[in-house]
């Protein structure tokens, strides 16, 4: 019997969903915000969670890292009302197994669940965990955990393998991992530098020469795809690979023959292929700058590897190997830290990513000579200079947008104020002038005050924004996806209002057991459209109506034996 978890704020939806699942002979538990969620996955024990997106505690979508990340994390079934195509990109780009959006018909609910059962059920069985050789993989953030799944995965085929990545990210070393854990792990690892060869010389270096072939060939020559017989041939920026050479390329991975320039003869090599991009082949295939059936065929299996500044986590652990393997080559004791090295680290954006902080953290090491501890003063002064900038830019972009004179008495803000007609100042014991708050605040709940607060300061900051989400996104703190989920709450757009139309009875289908809908996901003015009457006979008739008539014979053998 699995055990489905329910997280949405709306109590009906809530127990229509656990009546879904005591039908369908499952064990059902639900939660209305994000931290009891939270507490109830870490103690284990959930195949599937159906998350809202948008509760009272958060966005849905944002702790999808961290239910991803626990050590028997559950399939996730995004369901909500506020249907949003980035939402469904990033939930994807998250792991879930499906994003279905309210109304959705109770035969699609009860089949996206049954496969996401099966799904978990043969995943369990599939293999025992592997051990992994991971020399020199350093990492412990939960945006790589999805990488070394995908080396897991890798290492036991010989599929072709695409990662790819920003400059730095430490692309070729997860390409010798797969290698290293792979069947293939004795035998030669090629890599063939794309950016590098020049095109009159690239068939020679890849498929080798004759002697006489041409002006200069003295000798025969073994090509690079030979010398990776029974190994792995890695291409390292395959995008940089010239057209007249993907054609060329794309029958050697159909056949693995190929002829040497000057031969009359074809050779064969048996190699698992793995090739690195920073660029974005999709566009280029798109663009016609890249054959699309070469590109479909280096991704059988695909990798990205996410930037820096993307786990900044990982920073400190990649700092202290990167420095402990430099004591080690230069025969030196091992070196300590201090804390503001860290946090100017952290502080900078890394364009190079990890090859540009070992850079940066060597050339702190021999500016500390024989110190036993390394300072910030050590670090080069560029990105000492650059994390300073960005402080002070990110402290006049929060200056300039948060109303900080409705934050803290007597700080005078330098764009006029719009006149407070829907709040009120909160006396000062102290004899300061107030904090300003909406009118009539203690007529409501504090609940209706932090909505009504929320609306005002997510207002004023696509006002003070000025359209520019960068710039919304560092004054908020919000990550990107509870920004957007919050305009979409209130209606705002970066580039001015958008349309948010009330919820009403018309939006629901001509049988109630058709839908899972409630007012509260279709937005605040839907709270009056559709009477409490009705949602009681609706949650109460949608499973017996829908369940006894309409389903299939796998729901109906599911549920027969339930009343």
């Amino acid at each position: 019997m699995g055990t489905i978890l329910i997280i949405d704020d709306d109590a009906e939806v809530r127990e229509t969903m656990l009546s879904l699942t005591r039908r369908m002979r499952l064990r059902g538990e639900a939660v209305g915000t994000l931290a009891e969620a939270l507490d109830r996955l870490r103690g284990g024990g959930v195949d599937v969670a159906f998350l809202d997106v948008s509760l009272p505690d958060g966005d849905g979508l944002s702790v999808l890292p961290e239910i991803k990340a626990l050590p028997d994390s559950p399939e996730v079934i995004i369901l909500t009302g506020r249907g949003d195509p980035d939402g469904a990109e990033l939930a994807i780009q998250g792991g879930v197994w499906d994003y279905l959006l309210k109304p959705s018909p109770l035969k699609q609910t009860m089949l996206t669940l049954e496969r996401a059962l099966k799904y978990r059920a043969g995943r369990r069985g599939a293999r025992a965990p592997v051990a992994l050789l991971m020399d020199d993989v350093v990492s412990g953030s939960r945006r790589m955990r999805a990488c070394f799944d995908a080396v897991a995965g890798a290492a036991g085929t010989s599929a072709s393998v695409l990662i790819s990545g920003e400059t730095g990210t430490g692309k070729e070393l997860f390409a010798r991992t797969i290698h290293r854990n792979s069947a293939r792990a004795d035998k030669p690892f090629v890599v063939v530098d794309c950016a590098a060869i020049t095109e009159t010389l690239v068939e020679s270096t890849l498929f080798g020469h004759r002697k006489g072939a041409f002006t200069g060939a003295d000798s025969d020559r073994v090509g690079l795809v030979k010398m990776a017989d029974g190994g792995t041939l890695f291409l390292d920026e395959v995008g940089e690979m010239p057209l007249v050479l993907q054609k060329a390329f794309l029958r050697v991975l159909q056949e693995r023959r190929f002829r040497p320039v000057g031969s009359a003869r074809e050779l064969e090599s048996d190699f698992r292929l793995i090739s690195a991009t920073n660029r974005n082949l999709e566009q280029m295939v798109a663009q016609g700058s890249f054959r699309n059936d070469l590109f479909y065929r280096l991704k059988t299996i695909s990798m990205n590897l996410p930037p820096l500044r993307a786990r900044a986590e990982d920073i400190k652990p990649l700092a202290v190997f990167r420095v402990g393997r430099l004591c080690e080559r230069y025969d030196m004791p091992l070196k300590g830290f201090d804390p503001d090295v860290f946090q100017v680290l952290e502080g900078y954006d890394w364009p190079g990513n990890v090859r540009e902080l070992f850079n940066v953290l060597e050339r702190a090491f021999v500016a500390a000579g024989p110190a036993r501890t390394l300072y910030a003063m050590h670090l080069p002064q560029d990105v000492r200079i650059k994390v300073a900038k960005a402080q002070i830019g990110r402290g006049r972009a929060v200056a300039s947008i948060v109303p900080v004179a409705s934050v803290v008495p007597n700080v005078e803000t330098p764009v006029r104020p719009e006149p407070a007609v829907d709040t009120a100042a909160v006396p000062s014991t102290s004899g300061e002038p107030g904090v300003l708050l909406p009118a009539g605040m203690f007529a409501g709940s504090l609940k209706d005050c932090k909505e009504a607060v929320e609306r005002r300061y997510m207002t004023e900051l696509v006002r003070r924004s000025g359209g520019d989400a960068q710039r919304a996104l560092a004054a908020s703190g919000l990550s990107r996806s509870h920004l957007y989920a919050l305009l979409k709450k209130w209606g705002l757009a970066l580039d001015g209002p958008v349309g948010v139309s009330a919820f009403s009875p018309s939006d629901l289908s001509d049988s109630p057991s058709e839908v899972f809908a409630t007012p509260t996901d279709r937005g605040s003015a839907g709270l009056s459209a559709v009477s409490a009457a009705y949602r009681s006979e609706w949650s109460k008739n949608i499973l017996r109506d829908e369940l006894s008539e309409n389903s299939d014979d796998s729901a109906r053998s599911m549920t027969k034996s339930s009343s």
